[in-house]
């Protein structure tokens, strides 16, 4: 049941009330008037059905042997003509089940604000993400790939003391998460869910599956083209520059980030930094180490299959400034060229007064 079909059958409900009050006031006062005035009363005191989105799993049920994995969507359905722009939510998982990877290839979130972080002791995946344009439901004539959310690696447990002993495992989405509307005040909507089970099978199959992993491997393709932006705000990070950029990975997923603040020449006689600048892993938005701008910027994309995308971006010239490494160097710089420009007129001038004097010997 999805949201759509929730909220017909709530409307249903209210005229099917709205009918049967109607005859019975009638009948009860003789006067049509009456019971419709009483009726619409009633009607319009009946609580509206709010907006509401749709967390289920996908597939909803689903036989796993010992030892092999599987991979089950999270997927969202929103209502008619209503569009929302953030997920922050936790998935809970029974403990005889192991969740091993999350992967967000195919997921309408571009945006992440948490990753989805796998807690193997509270047996827990939390993540939050956003769409900046919205997202209004499927597109139509797709009826299955343009709603996911993430998706879930399962693995059963293998032949261990301890292990497997529950037939089935549930998956289910916590009831404090929170979906949010874009509708340009952040409004929370109603989370609805459905959860999932895992029927965990006493044996092993004919044969060992790894679908997953399968998968991985068999990637080849690199991460998407994307494009690095760069920005500046008085109110997020204290008003200093900072960096944005998202890839998709349509097989394997996007796993992790590495960014490089790369030192450039500055003033074409400055060299800021290291020469040897490291890469370290990183999430958009990151905020850039050399306020300055005196540094070429890379990002790069790995997937999970370790194929790599480098984004690059070299900062306008104009909003270069110098830094703090350089100022000390033309500071030496200056000082010197004082202090010599001193010293050579003070040579001169005391070699013009030994002239003078020398003059005024031989005049004598």
């Amino acid at each position: 049941m999805n949201a759509m079909w929730v909220q017909q059958k709530f409307l249903i409900s209210k005229i099917v009330i709205l009918l049967l009050f109607a005859c019975m006031t009638g009948t009860f006062l003789k006067n049509f008037f009456y019971s419709t005035v009483f009726g619409l009363f009633i009607f319009a005191s009946i609580p509206g059905d709010v907006s509401a989105a749709l967390l289920y799993f996908d597939p909803g049920e689903v036989d796993l042997y010992r030892g092999d994995t599987v991979t089950i969507g999270l997927r969202i359905d929103t209502d008619v003509d209503e569009c929302i722009n953030t997920v922050d939510a936790i998935i809970h998982y029974d403990p005889s089940i192991k969740a091993i990877d999350v992967s967000r290839g195919d997921s309408i979130l571009n945006l992440w604000v948490e990753n989805p972080v796998i807690n193997e002791v509270d047996h827990t995946i939390t993540f939050a993400g956003g769409v900046p344009g919205g997202y209004c439901g499927r597109i139509p004539g797709d009826p299955s790939l343009t709603n996911v959310v993430l998706e879930i690696v399962l693995q059963s447990p293998g032949f261990v003391i301890g292990a497997g002993d529950n037939p089935s495992a549930r998956i289910w989405v916590d009831e404090k998460s929170q979906i949010l509307l874009h509708d340009g005040l952040g409004t929370n909507t109603s989370v609805k869910s459905q959860e999932a089970k895992v029927n965990l099978l006493p044996t092993a199959g004919p044969e060992n599956s790894d679908a997953w992993r399968t998968e991985v491997n068999a990637d080849e393709e690199l991460p998407s083209d994307f494009i690095i932006t760069l920005s500046k705000d008085e109110v997020a990070f204290s008003g200093k520059y900072f960096i944005t950029f998202n890839s998709l990975d349509k097989q394997s997923g996007i796993d992790h980030y590495e960014i490089m603040e790369e030192p450039i020449a500055e003033f074409n006689s400055f060299t800021w930094g290291r020469a040897d600048a490291p890469w370290v892993v990183s999430e958009s938005p990151y905020v850039l180490v050399d306020q300055t701008l005196n540094s070429t910027i890379r990002v790069k994309a790995i997937d999970k299959a370790g194929n790599e995308r480098i984004g690059v971006l070299v900062p306008d010239n104009a909003l270069r400034t110098m830094s703090h490494k350089a100022m000390v160097v033309w500071y030496i710089v200056g000082s010197v060229t004082v202090l010599l420009i001193g010293l050579i007129g003070f040579i001169l001038f005391r070699r013009k007064k030994k002239i003078l004097e020398n003059l005024n010997i031989s005049s004598e």
